[in-house]
């Protein structure tokens, strides 16, 4: 179901409403409004700048330069490949390339039947235990091809 506009706007006001009173708002309310939607909506982006009275840029430039805000909502399932340091000295490149192959889509990519989207992260905090995933919020340690497989036939069902 696709959401209006309008309806859109009146839920980000009531989010902003509720959270522009804290000390530094900005990150709360693009939280919440990413929990509420499942992403970001753009529309919301001057109405957060306008409640602030801050600029619309720097309300975009916080959003873009976080990588767990998303401006489209995300698949059912939600795949996130460590890509720091320590996991790509285990062969993290080698299996990001294989789930990119595996689902058929790149970074931030969305399966064309609303699966999964394919996420990089930077640090899942399992360096002793790379190369690291995380589907769907639960940590997945010592991640081969073999275990990459079977959580992309998984995520497909």
């Amino acid at each position: 179901m696709q959401l209006a506009s309008t309806d859109i706007a009146k839920r980000a006001i009531g989010i902003i409403d509720q959270l522009k009173g804290k000390e530094g708002p900005l990150l709360p309310i693009l939280h919440e409004l990413q929990d509420e939607f499942g992403y970001v909506p753009q529309e919301a982006l001057p109405l957060i700048a306008q409640a602030l009275n801050i600029s619309r840029a720097e309300v975009h430039g916080v959003f873009t330069f976080y990588h767990d805000y998303r401006d489209h909502p995300a698949g059912r399932h939600v795949l996130k490949l460590c890509r720091a340091e320590a996991c790509q000295s285990l062969g993290a490149e080698a299996l990001a390339n294989k789930a990119r192959q595996l689902l058929g889509v790149d970074w931030h990519g969305t399966t064309a039947d609303g699966a999964v989207t394919l996420e990089p992260v930077y640090c899942l905090g399992l360096c002793a235990c790379g190369p690291s995933a995380m589907l769907d919020g639960e940590v997945i340690g010592r991640l081969d091809a073999e275990a990459l497989e079977e959580i992309a036939a998984e995520v497909r069902l």
